[in-house]
């Protein structure tokens, strides 16, 4: 058991740590916590640090007020009519929003996203790039880009076909209609709709189960498991008898194994 959590508070990211889990708050209300590129570096420094980090075993990702996060801030690039230069706006996507789906998803340890407001464009690629996503009841999920005359950015048009099938992710993106969080979860975008006074108990709950769980394992789960949807059947099975070859020599494995056999609780320490 870790120390109590202590907040860390910056200006528009507050996080905190405490027994094993990791808690990242957009904190925006304002603009409903639509990304500035310094937020986005801040996530993406975090989920770097909780990989490579013993205290952190699970993370929970949600926002502040009645958004969890209204994609980017695009009031920086609005106020100027020039076409950028050729290649900027794609070496932009790269070392911005594409690089933070990519964090979420390369995390080595599990990610929750407790929807708690609107989740639009980069905000919603943001919470179905999770591991495990809650929605509170009145969270609404938007693939605005339509709306602004834009081509989805942020990892829609993989991760979308991938969770819900070209036909759903096409009618979702051409419409640009918001998505209601019980309407999300009939398609498989949500795990859970809860009420909205529940949403944080319910995060924390879930993550601290996570945390005391056989980490190592985890990871290599989550890794075999977003790998497998671009692999054939050899390609994952050999990644498959990897993963568990590499598993079996962590002490967690060994600690399932013996409670097992001992017939007891597993007491998993996260190594």
């Amino acid at each position: 058991m870790t120390d109590p959590a202590v907040p860390h508070t910056g200006d528009h990211v507050r996080h905190t740590t405490g027994d094993h889990v990791l808690s990242i708050t957009l904190n925006r209300p304002e603009a409903l916590n639509a990304l500035t590129p310094a937020q986005r570096d801040e996530i993406v420094r975090l989920l770097s640090e909780a990989s490579a980090s013993a205290d952190v075993r699970a993370i929970v990702l949600t926002g502040t007020g009645r958004g969890f996060c209204a994609g980017a801030d695009l009031r920086a690039t609005a106020t100027t009519t020039a076409a950028p230069a050729a290649g900027d706006v794609a070496r932009t996507l790269r070392t911005g929003a594409q690089r933070l789906i990519a964090a979420v998803l390369d995390c080595e340890k599990p990610v929750i996203a407790a929807v708690n407001g609107t989740a639009a464009g980069l905000g919603a690629h943001l919470a179905f790039a999770c591991d495990l996503v809650l929605a509170a009841e009145s969270a609404r999920f938007i693939e605005v880009f339509v709306r602004r005359g834009l081509v989805p950015d942020a990892g829609g048009a993989y991760l979308l076909p991938r969770l819900i099938g070209p036909q759903r992710a096409k009618e979702l993106m051409f419409f640009g209609d918001a998505l209601t969080s019980a309407d999300a979860e009939r398609l498989g975008l949500v795990n859970r709709v809860v009420p909205d006074a529940d949403l944080d108990k319910t995060a924390r709950a879930w993550a601290e189960r996570l945390a005391t769980g056989p980490t190592r394992a985890l990871a290599l789960t989550k890794q075999l498991v977003n790998a497998s949807l671009d692999a054939d059947r050899a390609t994952a099975f050999a990644a498959e008898a990897a993963a568990q070859e590499i598993n079996m020599t962590t002490a967690d494995a060994q600690e399932g194994v013996r409670s097992f056999v001992e017939r007891r609780s597993p007491a998993y320490r996260g190594h």
